[in-house]
């Protein structure tokens, strides 16, 4: 095996790895709160580092199908949430290129994975017809 060598993220709010607190990705790169998943809340970022992607496969999803990948923290390994390979609707191919963290697996930049506590009054706010097909995101194994 190689060395490893890890991405510092500097410069903001960060998310990171509930097990071992691997820095993931800034605050800046949340691209929607309004997504979920078998454990409940997960966020669409559109970057991520310290991770490695698994192999690719089709899921069923409630916003339809998509080819996803899991993806895994580089340091310890533990799942974090998975990354939109290809989505076979229209209306769903902006994810392509994107990740979702399972709030469930990330700590936030508070250092807590409480959901709950992170929402703001403006989060309500910004949600616009994408975000409202978003929640109901989550995931069936075919």
């Amino acid at each position: 095996m190689g060395r490893l060598h890890l991405v510092l993220l500097e410069d903001g709010d960060v998310y990171s790895c509930k097990c071992c607190h691997t820095q993931l990705a800034l605050n800046v790169d949340v691209c929607s709160k309004h997504f979920q998943c078998r454990h409940g809340k997960a966020y669409l970022f559109t970057k991520v580092v310290n991770v490695f992607v698994g192999k690719k496969e089709k899921r069923l999803m409630t916003t339809g199908m998509h080819t996803v990948a899991d993806i895994f923290c580089v340091c310890c390994g533990s799942i974090l949430g998975w990354k939109y390979e290809a989505a076979h609707a229209k209306k769903e191919k902006y994810k392509e290129g994107m990740f979702i963290l399972e709030r469930f697996h990330v700590l936030g930049p508070d250092g807590s994975n409480d959901c709950e506590r992170e929402e703001t009054p403006d989060d309500e706010d910004d949600e616009d017809d994408a975000d409202a097909t978003e929640a109901g995101d989550s995931l069936s194994l075919l």
